[in-house]
Formats: C-alpha cells, sequence, structure tokens
C-alpha cells in the first residue's frame, strides 16, 4: 500500500508503475475524430558515435577486509554524475551538440540564432531557412548537409562488483565505487560525424521548418588486460586499484519538423485517476474546458 491506501501493482514497496490514463473498450462506436496541433517529422537521420577514455590506478572504496582477495568481478556498473539541486555543476556529466549546416542557414536576430520551444518543454529547436527554388517543383525537398560536434565533460561513477574470498575460504559479494572525470569542460571530449538532411519547401509555407537534436551518452567499462592480476592491485590497507578502459558511446537523432494540424481517431480524452487526500465534501474546479464536438444548435465550431 502506498500513502493513499492504493496497492501497489508491481509488488515491489520501493518502485511504482504509471498510472493508466488511456483506455478502449474495443467498441468502434467509442472512436471518435480529433484535431490536434503537433509537430511532424519531415526527415530524420539517427546515428552513433565512439570514444574510449583509459584510466591507471583508479583508486576504489571502500577498502578490502583485512585478508581478503579477489576471486573474479561479477559486473562493471557506471552511473552518470548529476546533482538536481546544482544543474550547472560543472561535475555533472555534460553533453552539448554544436551543429554546422551547409546548404541552409539558421535564422539568426540580434541577440543570435533564433530557437523555439521543442517537444522537451524548453528552447531547443533551430528554424532553418534555405534557397530552395530549384527543388520547390514537384514537392520536392532541398538537401542540407551538417557537421555534427558532441561535446562530453563531468564526472562518472564506476562500481565494481566483485566476488571475494576471506582467509577462511568463505566467498562473498562486495561492491567498491569510484569517481572518475571523463573531461574538463574547458577541454571536452569531442567526438565528430556528418549527416545528411532533405529540407521541405519554406515559400509557401507559414511556417520555417526548424532542426530539432535528440542526443544520450552511454558508458560501458572493462579492465585494461581482462586480467585480475594484472589490472587490479591490492594495497597492504586493502585499498583496492584498477586499470581500465572505458567506452563512450553517444546516440544522436536529428530531425526536420514541421508544424502541422492533423485529425486523429480518438478513443476519448486523457483522465487521471483521482487520490482522494481530503476530507469532507468538496466541489473542486476542473482543469481542463469542456469540449462538445457532436451535432448541437447551441454549439460553434
Amino acid at each position: 500500500m502506498n500513502c493513499y491506501c492504493t496497492s501497489q501493482t508491481n509488488g515491489n514497496d520501493t518502485c511504482c508503475r504509471a498510472n493508466e490514463l488511456c483506455s478502449f473498450s474495443g467498441n468502434l462506436d467509442d472512436v471518435t475524430v480529433t484535431p490536434i496541433y503537433v509537430q511532424s517529422v519531415y526527415d530524420a537521420v539517427r546515428f552513433n558515435m565512439q570514444g574510449m577514455r583509459t584510466v591507471q590506478n583508479l583508486r576504489f572504496s571502500p577498502a578490502l577486509p583485512c585478508g581478503c582477495t579477489i576471486n573474479r568481478v561479477l559486473d562493471i556498473r557506471i552511473k552518470k554524475v548529476f546533482d538536481p539541486s546544482n544543474a550547472s555543476d560543472c561535475d555533472n556529466l555534460t553533453l552539448e551538440m554544436e551543429t554546422g549546416i551547409s546548404g541552409a542557414c539558421f535564422v539568426n536576430d540580434c541577440h543570435g540564432t533564433l530557437e523555439t520551444i521543442g517537444p522537451d518543454g524548453v528552447p531547443s529547436e533551430k528554424l532553418l531557412f534555405a534557397e530552395n527554388s530549384e527543388c520547390e517543383s514537384g514537392g520536392c525537398g532541398t538537401p542540407i548537409f551538417g557537421t555534427q560536434n558532441a561535446k562530453v565533460w563531468g564526472n562518472i561513477v564506476i562500481y565494481l562488483d566483485l566476488a571475494v574470498c576471506d582467509n577462511c575460504g568463505r566467498e562473498s559479494t562486495m561492491t567498491l565505487c569510484a569517481e572518475l572525470s571523463v573531461a574538463k569542460q574547458n577541454c571536452p571530449l569531442i567526438l565528430t560525424n556528418f549527416f545528411e538532411l532533405c529540407m521541405p519547401d519554406n515559400s509557401n509555407s507559414a511556417f520555417l521548418p526548424r532542426l530539432t537534436e535528440l542526443a544520450n551518452v552511454g558508458f560501458s567499462g572493462r579492465l585494461a588486460t581482462n586480467n585480475i592480476n594484472r589490472d587490479l592491485c591490492i594495497g597492504c590497507n586493502g585499498d583496492v586499484s584498477a586499470n581500465m578502459i572505458i567506452t563512450i558511446c553517444v546516440a544522436a537523432e536529428k530531425k526536420i519538423t514541421v508544424p502541422v494540424q492533423l485529425c486523429v481517431l480518438s478513443t476519448g480524452f486523457a483522465d487521471a485517476p483521482m487520490q482522494e487526500n481530503i476530507s469532507g465534501v468538496m466541489t473542486c474546479p476542473g482543469l481542463y474546458p469542456e469540449r462538445n464536438d457532436s451535432s448541437n444548435d447551441q454549439c460553434c465550431y
């Protein structure tokens, strides 16, 4: 049970599952048509970039108990550092995309490149303009080319899951961790790639197309030579240091998007379940305007 006296659906008190906001009875009579104002993806391309970081004598903690030895490495896990109380902390693992365009240009004003609000709720889309008189006939788009620099800096935390053996021959598991700087902000790790996209005609539209970028960075680690005796060193106090190779993979996707109005089939509007945590009978206000799309002389369209 959670704090609102509703049962956990996954049987795990430390985790949760999202509420089901939409449902369908299976009856097609319940399906209606509704217009939505969204962004359409005109073209997109996805690519991966890889890099590598070697590290020697990385000190892990805590120290091994007295008399313990390492039998084997069970797993190596890596977590990105992020402090939610200070998003601009230079230790936070940061991925910054730097894009150059050929065949088109970003729309600028006196303050620099114009950016619009993207699906993520922040200014993340750049307006594009291209001279596309050669391709505007026949509904064809204009090819544009770009150079992508992915800049990575900040820290990661490496976890070593070990099988250790004490001086009586009993085996147990133990987790060690260490924080590692991938790169500094003033000298980031840079991965470069090239891409090609198709841009729609912008002369007969009320909206300029825009470029939006999605990117994520992941890490995997291994011992430098995959040999415990060579890569792991145990000090006289049980301190463990390691020689490792950290692989960095950046997944990126470029999209050309344009605003559109669509008619979609819908089973109704989503309705979040009520959590009753107030006492007494109250009439609470609604959150969304009432909507009636049926034929009614008293309604306006």
